[in-house]
């Protein structure tokens, strides 16, 4: 009877062991399907980001590349006051702004989304190089008051 109860009392643990298991090993599999529906949304999510980023910043350079042709125009028509020996120098420097205005904006109109990392390179070099351009305005319009 001792053997009876010891073999009756081992078989209910093991299947108790493996009911226990088993549903461990479901609820396992239904987190983990959560996460991954999770991880999916939040990629979806930054990705979107990531787009509206780029489209944001691409409408703020192309007002700020749109402001430089306007303010090349007007140095243009403000030559024509200059004296001679002061014509040749401004235009020149007019036309190497026009030139590295029209390649600021082909740069931007050609980038391609290449990943997050990628863009925030991209963006933080064409920032520099536009903050330099601004720069050379200034630089310019120094020279005309003189």
């Amino acid at each position: 009877m001792k053997q009876l109860l010891v073999g009756v009392s081992a078989f209910l643990f093991v299947a108790i062991s493996l009911v226990t298991s088993c549903n461990s090993s479901e609820n396992k599999v239904q987190e983990g399907k959560t996460d991954v529906m999770e991880a999916e949304v939040d990629l979806k999510e930054a990705n979107e980001e990531y787009l509206t980023d780029i489209e944001n910043y691409k409408k703020e350079t192309a007002d700020k590349i749109a402001e430089n042709d306007k303010r090349i125009a007007e140095f243009k028509t403000q030559i024509a006051l200059k004296r001679k020996e002061f014509k040749v120098e401004y235009q020149k420097e007019i036309d190497k702004l026009e030139k590295e205005n029209n390649k600021m904006k082909n740069k931007m109109d050609g980038y391609q989304e290449s990943g997050k990392e990628n863009w925030e390179k991209f963006k933080m070099e064409f920032s520099h190089d536009m903050d330099e351009m601004g720069q050379a305005f200034k630089d310019l319009t120094v020279k005309n008051v003189k």
